[in-house]
């Protein structure tokens, strides 16, 4: 018997530039897990090779707009000039289906989540060091010195919201950090709160 059935919500986010996307990635190819990550919707036209479902749900900007108005956003924001958001029917969905669901989402979208799932997991991934984020930035070859350096003002005011999560994840390397938040998942499920509603049922079996 399972002492939890219900999957857990992990909420991954952090400054640009510090590898969410890759330690996401790496937490997917470790064997033997039932992560699911999270698909946004967005009202964005799409782009040749994507699949309907897979990358984004593509909706109209009226639908997407109903969908806020009827409370089925968990976060949304807009960026030039398109709708990009979690669904909450389906997030719920694959929590019931026993789970464990990982949004990889800005800042700004983590904290509308935290006000609506007090239950999630939310984990902060942060650079080693600031240089340590600057020399990412700069390895990409695609943006300016002006724009890194407005990136890493950013990405400062950003660590000053880390206390607003549950844990914090150093990205020294990417196995390392992904190991972490595996840990951490484990330990979530092992919480007392989490599980003790299992053992009551049991005992009350006749």
């Amino acid at each position: 018997m399972k002492l939890d059935e219900k999957g857990l919500l992990i909420v991954l986010s952090g400054p640009s530039g510090v590898g969410k996307g890759t330690v996401r990635s790496a937490l997917f190819n470790r064997p033997d897990h039932n992560l699911v990550y999270s698909v946004s919707m967005t009202t964005r036209k799409p782009r040749v090779g994507e699949v309907e479902g897979r990358e984004y749900f593509f909706v109209s900007r009226d639908e997407f707009e109903k969908n806020i108005r009827e409370g089925k956003m968990l976060e949304y924001a807009e960026f030039v000039g398109n709708y990009y958001g979690t669904p909450r029917d389906e997030v719920r969905k694959q929590l019931d289906n026993g789970n464990e669901v990982v949004l990889e989402i800005e800042i700004q979208g983590a904290l509308q989540v935290r006000e609506k799932m007090k239950d999630a997991i939310f984990i902060f991934i942060a650079p080693p060091t600031i240089d340590a984020l600057y020399n990412r930035l700069k390895s990409r070859g695609t943006e300016s010195e002006e724009l890194i350096q407005s990136r890493i003002e950013k990405a400062k005011r950003e660590l000053g919201l880390a206390y607003k999560y549950d844990y914090i994840v150093v990205n020294d390397t990417v196995d390392n950090a992904a190991d972490r938040i595996m840990a951490i998942i484990r330990a979530e499920h092992a919480k007392t709160e989490r599980s003790i509603h299992k053992y009551k049922e049991m005992l009350e079996v006749k």
